[in-house]
């Protein structure tokens, strides 16, 4: 099958991209890698032996740099739809999250211990039109904020990819109400006509905000 004039595009601007050449060069696994090490050499999202919970993890690329931020004494655990290539040091879960089953392994790897940063890159596949793309991508930042309501330690951090549109400043709204400082990060690697930027909320304040149920 013949490719599109925008899949022509797509194509040869993703092979002109500085990220994806630089991911190559640095071997990550791909671009987004960029976006979150901008944040954290900006907003010191990581600590040495930090728990971390990565959601939409697929393909391991922010799991990786976590890691890397975190050291041996830290933990990380990815969870993803999708299957990932194995990364030493990180532990995997394949599912969905609203799944009993699912929550119920993730719940046995924290061992009770509380998570010190959730990190959601999740996004939906994309129709290209935005009436059913936007509110498919806040209702993963909703789950994902809700996964922080009850995974996060005190004072702990979410950073969260968001589309700017319809239902944005309400979820800006809500999660406000849970962190002491929200911030709207949009990253050099973020591509400047994407609608994508990421909220990161500081200093968790559980019991504060819960956000109403999205199942």
């Amino acid at each position: 099958m013949a490719r599109s004039k925008s899949s022509h595009l797509w194509l040869r601007e993703h092979h002109s991209d500085e990220f994806v050449k630089l991911a190559r060069v640095q071997n990550y696994r791909s671009r987004a890698v960029f976006k979150l090490k901008e944040i954290d050499q900006r907003d010191r999202v990581f600590r040495a032996g930090a728990c971390v919970l990565d959601l939409g993890a697929a393909p391991g690329g922010w799991s990786e740099y976590a890691l890397q931020r975190v050291g041996e004494r830290g933990k990380i655990i990815a969870l993803d739809v999708l299957e990932i290539v194995p990364i030493r040091g990180v532990e995997f879960i394949r599912g969905d999250f609203r799944e009993d089953s699912v929550l119920e392994k993730l719940i046995e790897m924290l061992a009770e211990r509380k998570v010190d940063v959730l990190l959601s890159d999740m996004a939906p596949d994309q129709s290209g039109k935005v009436e059913i793309d936007q509110p498919k991508s806040i209702h993963l930042a909703e789950l994902a904020l809700e996964m922080a309501h009850r995974a996060l330690a005190p004072g702990g951090i979410f950073l969260v990819k968001v589309f700017q549109g319809a239902g944005f400043d309400q979820f800006y709204r809500d999660v406000k109400q849970g962190f002491s400082k929200v911030v709207i990060r949009k990253p050099k690697a973020s591509r400047a006509r994407s609608r994508e930027v990421f909220l990161l909320g500081k200093g968790f304040k559980p019991g504060q905000g819960y956000p109403i149920s999205t199942n």
